[in-house]
This record gives structure tokens, sequence and C-alpha cells, in this order.
């Protein structure tokens, strides 16, 4: 599973793959693919430190990367998050806590402080994860919200690390290839978390002409060796995987609640919704996101408001496992997640449908060696 780009960053396989847990980017790196850790959820330097010396502990030398999120539109900017907070309206809040008292949602013990922040949106936040970041040997920098600041490109640059950005359409790949760019990540309608509108089968190949000779990486909906075979035969030199990490031995989603959710999932069963951060995000429909769609709601904020209003709700929901709201992030490829297997068991079970669907165009293609 070769091509151009995973031979110029010295991996064996052009998998990548996103995830917001050091073992399974690790573990993925160690397999021979390329692990993508994602900062969102670090909130402190000291924090995102720490993992990252883990990584640089459990990587053996081989490559890894870091991805950041800096929307390319702000709803604020220039503020703190107190004062953020503060342009929240009551009417939302008392929505909030209506939805959870109906779900009969404990509030977290006195003194508890959320476990899940959105301050991560915020741009001061994630340039305070690249001053750590850039003190390790990452070879990849990427955003899922647009280009990166362009001195924030420069820097990359600047500490020989390539710089990758997600883009929903080939007019936003072309602004991306305009930003100096390294590597464009089409991310198609099936994608888990922020995504377009345009299906992956129709975008791929639109970004591929549209920002020629720069490498693309395949990603939504992908979850099988074929579909790697399809997103290369569409001209990507890779896939950029996400969803199928949730359910793997390494992930550390601390709750059997969510995973039974997530493994007993059909591809039908997410929704794209506002609810989580305010952009539309693809995650597991539940009803605390039939609550924010219902038009006799106040409907979600922007971003970053809509991450700071339900950064405690989702924490209560989480830490009580309330089966109703419980949901996450997540592609339509959930309906093919169906066992807890190891990171480099999905590995494994990748590449040999990766070399049975090339097996079986070459004989479709009379080029077969059997």
């Amino acid at each position: 599973m070769e091509t151009e780009l995973s031979r110029t960053l010295g991996i064996e396989h052009a998998i990548f793959g996103f995830t917001p847990f050091p073992a399974v980017a690790a573990a993925l790196t160690r397999a021979g693919g390329f692990g993508v850790l994602g900062a969102v959820r670090y909130t402190a330097p000291e924090d995102l430190a720490r993992d990252l010396d883990w990584m640089q502990e459990h990587t053996d030398g081989l490559p890894y990367g870091l991805d950041v999120v800096m929307p390319a539109k702000k709803a604020v900017d220039g503020i703190g998050e107190a004062e953020i907070e503060a342009m929240i309206p009551e009417e939302h809040r008392a929505f909030v806590r209506a939805t959870l008292a109906k779900h009969g949602v404990p509030e977290l013990a006195e003194g508890e402080a959320s476990g899940w922040r959105i301050t991560g949106w915020m741009e001061q936040v994630a340039r305070s994860q690249l001053d750590v970041a850039f003190d390790y040997p990452i070879r990849l920098l990427a955003n899922a919200l647009g280009s990166p600041p362009p001195d924030v490109v420069a820097r990359a640059h600047d500490h020989g690390v390539l710089v990758a950005a997600l883009a929903g359409s080939a007019r936003h790949a072309r602004h991306h290839a305009d930003a100096g760019i390294d590597i464009v990540v089409a991310q198609g309608y099936e994608a888990g978390g922020h995504t377009g509108e345009i299906a992956s089968m129709v975008l791929t190949p639109e970004v591929v002409d549209a920002v020629s000779p720069l490498p693309v990486l395949a990603a939504g909906g992908i979850g099988s060796g074929e579909q790697i075979a399809a997103g290369l035969a569409l001209g990507a030199q890779g896939v950029w995987l996400g969803s199928i990490w949730l359910t793997t031995t390494e992930a550390e989603l601390h709750s059997r609640a969510l995973t039974a959710k997530l493994l007993a999932a059909g591809s039908g069963d997410t929704v794209r919704s506002r609810a989580l951060t305010g952009k539309p995000a693809r995650q597991l429909r539940t009803e605390w996101t039939d609550a924010w769609d219902d038009p006799a709601g106040p409907g979600p904020l922007p971003m970053p408001l809509q991450g700071l209003l339900v950064a405690e709700a989702v924490s209560r929901i989480q830490k009580y496992e309330v089966e109703p709201l419980l949901g996450t992030p997540v592609g339509q490829i959930v309906g093919r997640m169906n066992s807890e297997r190891s990171v480099q068991q999905v590995v494994d079970e990748l590449t040999r449908g990766f070399e049975k669907a090339v097996d079986r165009i070459n004989r479709i293609a009379g080029r077969s060696t059997q």
C-alpha cells in the first residue's frame, strides 16, 4: 500500500489515522501507518506535552502527526473564555437544563469540573498547543477546519513539518493549495465529525483534479481495504481514517455503554448536526441531537459558543452513561464496526482487503499472475 506520499514520510502503508487517543495513534504508527493525534481536548499545554512524551516513547522512532482546530471563520475573536461564555443567551442555557432534567441526568459532584471542554476550538488555545508540538519531531500538522493562518503554515515549514487541511469541496481544496498547504484531505459527507455535503466517491477525484500535483488523502466512510483501493484508484495517495479506531481495544472511550452503542449501530444511525460544536458534524443520532435539531427548540449557537454551552452537559451525560443522550462523533462506517479489535488487527484486515481488491481488478483487466 505504498504511494509517493507514504515513501516521502517513510511509512509502510498509506493509512493515516486521526484519533484523540495517544495509544491508538502510536499503535497505528507501529503497525506501519501514520498516527495523527487530535489535540482539541488538550486545554492545558502541559497535558499535551505529557502525551507527546508518551508518543515519543511508544512509536519506536517512527513518524506521527498532530491535528489542531483553527476555525477559518470565528464567531468571536480576541477575547477570553469568560467573555465568550457571557455571550450565551439564557434561553439556550434553560434549554440545556430542561433537556437534562427530562432525562434525569444527575449533577456533577460539588467542586467537580467539567471534564469535556471545547476551548480547543479557539485559535489562541490551538496556538499554545503548537508552541508545545514544535518541540517534538512531528512530521505532519493537520487542521480540521480550513487552512491554518499563514504564519502557522510558515512556522510548520520552518520546522520541516508538512501541513494538511481537510476540504469538503474542490473550492475549499483550491484555497488550501493557494495557502501553501502540502496535503489536502478530501473528506466526504459520510465522515464523522465536521464534514461537508459532497460524498467521497464524487469529492475525491474532484479534489485530485483541483489541486494536482499536491497529494490528496481520501476520507469519509472508509473502513475496508477495498475502499482504500477505490480511493487510490480515484487518484488519492492515501486514506485518512478516524471513526474505525473508536472501537479498537486501544481506544480510551471509558464507557462500555458508548462502545456498545457503536458496535450495535448501523450506517443509518448517524446524523449531521450542529448540536455538539455549532458546526455541522456527523455523530450518532440520539435524543440529544434530536432535541437540538427540533425546530421548536432554540437551535444551536455558532462555534465556539455551542461547544462552551454544552460542555458540562456532555460531561454529565458521559459520566453517568445516560443511554438515550449518549453519543459521539462517528461516520457512516459505524455500520462495519461490529467487534472490538486491536489497531494491528484492523490494519491487517485493511491490507488483506486491499490485496484482494487489487487482485480482483488485475483479473478483470487480464493481468493476473495466478
